[in-house]
């Protein structure tokens, strides 16, 4: 569906980001990354109180490839 977009101001962006406004076929990464991270490990504010007891963060991974990139020219 066709749009009308006002001004957009992109202070920034990544070497793998996308910015996208409108309509669109396809969007093709040409970088993947896998983050493992455990419990309260994103947390922003003033004042977080996290209880943490017992955690463990899984990271076996079985498969080889989990998103291929091979053809994103």
């Amino acid at each position: 569906m066709p749009a009308i977009v006002g001004v957009a101001q992109v202070i920034t962006l990544g070497s793998s980001s996308v910015f996208h406004i409108g309509d669109v076929y396809k969007i093709m990464p040409f970088s993947t990354a896998k983050t493992f991270s455990g419990a309260g490990s994103f947390n922003t504010g003033d004042s977080i109180q996290l209880q943490n007891n017992v955690s463990s963060t899984n990271t076996n991974d079985s498969d080889v490839f989990d998103q291929g990139i091979a053809l994103n020219a």
